[in-house]
């Protein structure tokens, strides 16, 4: 087990004050039998007037934000997490694959597959086919493979083949442009897998969180901000996580947030604001994550909005100070 506490700051700067439409935030986590949540704690600066929580489509916790009649030049809205981690370990995926699908090709089972079909589906065009050609070079020129080795050899062969790039700009780049550049941000090396393994018949999904260093390894890229990486579901084991990044398998050193079909449908804080589109000076988002017993919170500052969510039962709800 490892505690973590993960504080989370996303800054919106403007010109002059603004008004502000409501934003989606999906910043908390769901409790699992890998991820307890111990604490949350949110810091909303102006105060928001009006806040509603909601399970979306792929039951993600999301909160939703508004300010009527509020008008300010800056929003900030920072969240801390307190968190006990339980990865399953890398041995956990191989041992508890079911017979059948130990090796690869295999097909879903009639009482799966039909949940599990649109995951299934090639999502963005492949011009040339160019990303099924890449992939399919990681299966043996005959017989069956490891289904677990074909995964985890896709897995490394992007963190060594591609450079990592942070990139603030919105948005994910279509996989066949980062198979064609060899470089991307964490999301663009996930979407790719995603596409790669979904023409191999996989279903996959997207994931969003955080990830943390680990004393015994080596640094793990993408801290100091949200990290994406990939889930894919195999028969006995579940959705396995694969980080394409870093290299990681079965959810060692990630802090999972969100699951989605698409990584449109899981951006951690979206909203806008109503002014001119020069109004717009700037937007920060700094993560920080500690490993270890955690501090104690700091107090609030005023005219913020602050929720305090002591067992990880009840979701926090935000009042305005």
């Amino acid at each position: 087990m490892t505690q973590v506490r993960i504080v989370h700051a996303t800054t919106y700067r403007y010109a002059r004050p603004v008004r502000f439409t409501t934003h989606r935030v999906m910043l908390r986590p769901r409790d699992s039998h890998d991820l307890r949540v111990i604490g949350t704690r949110w810091r909303i600066a102006p105060a928001a007037t009006a806040t509603r929580w909601a399970h979306d489509v792929f039951s993600n916790s999301v909160c939703y934000l508004d300010w009527e009649g509020v008008e300010s030049d800056t929003l900030e809205i920072v969240s801390t997490l307190d968190l006990d981690h339980f990865p399953s370990g890398v041995a956990t995926p191989r041992e508890t694959l079911e017979p059948g699908a130990e090796t690869y090709p295999f097909g879903y089972s009639a009482e799966e597959f039909p949940d599990l079909a649109r995951l299934m589906e090639r999502q963005h065009p492949d011009p040339g086919r160019a990303v099924d050609t890449w992939v399919r070079r990681f299966l043996p020129d005959s017989g069956p493979a490891r289904t677990m080795d074909l995964l985890v050899a896709i897995t490394q062969a992007i963190k060594a083949d591609f450079t990592y790039a942070a990139r603030e700009a919105e948005g994910t780049n279509p996989p066949a442009v980062t198979l064609a550049t060899r470089r991307g941000a964490c999301r663009d090396f996930a979407l790719l897998m995603m596409e790669a393994v979904r023409a191999l018949g996989f279903a996959a999904r997207f994931v969003s969180g955080y990830v943390y260093d680990d004393a015994a390894g080596p640094a793990a890229i993408g801290g100091g901000a949200t990290h994406a990486w990939c889930a894919v579901y195999l028969p006995g084991a579940g959705w396995v996580e694969f980080d394409p990044t870093n290299g990681l398998l079965a959810g060692r050193n990630l802090i999972r947030v969100c699951s989605a079909r698409a990584p449109e449908q899981a951006v951690p804080v979206a909203g806008g604001f109503i002014g001119g589109e020069h109004d717009v000076i700037g937007l920060s988002v700094d993560v920080a994550v500690t490993v270890g017993t955690p501090p104690e919170p700091a107090a609030d500052q005023p005219g913020s909005s602050s929720s305090a969510s002591p067992t990880a039962s009840v979701p926090p709800s935000i009042t305005s100070a």
